[in-house]
């Protein structure tokens, strides 16, 4: 399955919750409250309303996104189609970043060359931190995943991080088998793979949204019509971690996934670090538990915390890009786009809408790979 957010699309009128666990459900918790509700856990809380829109050529300094996704993973926008994009909003540079393959580059490359905008290698790739562990509904402790963002990574089929990322998409085949055949022993006897990967585009590009789109259309006798409520169940009882379909992703831990880039240009950041070890947490908290973390991840080779991220109000990015720099590392960001798989988060602005990555950053990442 996919190693990377699986969210779900919630209405209007909806907040968001985003789970610490990237293995649970889709990603996303949705908690029906009326809209403009003040909730403790705002520094997790972005409204599904439509952000403000971007215009042509309306940012007000040169901006960059190192955070997107195309169709070679769990986005839905071609290459072609991301770049189109990002030079119709004057974005200077992009970093597509799908989960665990690099094979959208030369695609993109070539789109990036057409449209005039900077191209940066990247890929996402989920992991364990074994430092920082959480506990689990069945009350045992297990480390934490967290998403990580690898940046000017080599594309040599033969290279240490380019195997790993093969044996990441391997592992995920797997798993989808194996739960093509776990979903059919428990009555989704019309369900199969090929019908899965009908919707993903390619068996590398499955993943848990794509199981329950066949799992509807197949068997809605079992899982209900579709509609918002049905989806978010369908993951709670089928496919989240605590589902009667659940099968664990790779244990892969971030030692392993850095220590194949060393003697490279790799840069490592952390995705959205507060989804993966701060969620439910005021300004407060952060202030008060990030500098650890952090201090725990310079120390094991990362350069990088995504202190930039659209997930998060300019107030809490604020705080971010301040505990990032006082742990002497690099304040990187992006929307975490994905096209119309989450329609609430637009290129280069984010779901805050007001995102706005500087270009100085990439400047800064180059200079320290150098």
């Amino acid at each position: 399955m996919l190693q990377g957010e699986e969210r779900v699309k919630a209405p209007v009128g909806y907040w968001t919750i985003r789970c610490n666990n990237p293995d649970y459900t889709a990603g996303f918790l949705h908690l029906p409250v009326t809209v403009g509700a003040v909730l403790s856990a705002r520094t997790l809380l972005v409204s599904h309303m439509t952000p403000p829109t971007v215009t042509v050529g309306g940012y007000d300094a040169r901006v960059i996104d190192l955070h997107t996704h195309s169709s070679f993973s769990d986005g839905s926008d071609t290459p072609e189609e991301l770049a189109r994009k990002a030079a119709s909003l004057g974005i200077t540079a992009i970093a597509l970043t799908d989960h665990d393959t690099t094979a959208s580059h030369n695609e993109m490359a070539a789109a990036c060359a057409q449209y005039g905008i900077e191209l940066v290698r990247g890929v996402e790739i989920s992991l364990r931190d074994t430092e920082h562990m959480r506990t689990g509904p069945n009350g045992q402790s297990t480390p934490t995943g967290v998403h990580v963002l690898a940046y000017f990574l080599p594309l040599e089929a033969e290279s240490p991080i380019q195997l790993l990322l093969k044996q990441l998409r391997d592992e995920r085949e797997i798993r989808n088998r194996k739960l093509v055949t776990l979903l059919q022993d428990q009555g989704f006897d019309r369900l199969t793979l090929d019908d899965v990967v009908s919707h993903a585009g390619s068996l590398y590009s499955v993943g848990r949204p794509h199981f329950a789109t066949v799992m509807f259309e197949q068997h809605p006798e079992i899982v209900g019509v579709r509609n918002d409520e049905n989806w978010g169940r369908l993951f709670v009882d089928w496919l989240g971690n605590d589902g009667r379909a659940y099968i664990p992703k790779s244990d892969m831990t971030i030692e392993q996934f850095v220590a194949a880039g060393a003697g490279t240009s790799t840069f490592f950041s952390i995705a959205h670090p507060l989804v993966n070890y701060l969620p439910y947490r005021t300004d407060n908290e952060v202030d008060q538990l990030m500098p650890a973390i952090a201090a725990s991840l310079r120390e094991r080779g990362f350069r990088g915390i995504e202190a930039h991220y659209g997930g998060t109000s300019a107030e809490t990015r604020a705080l971010m890009i301040k505990l990032t720099r006082d742990a002497g590392m690099i304040p990187t960001g992006g929307s975490d786009y994905h096209g119309s798989f989450k329609t609430d988060v637009q290129l280069g602005s984010g779901r805050s809408g007001d995102l706005r990555v500087p270009e100085s950053v990439l400047e800064e990442m180059k200079a320290a790979v150098a």
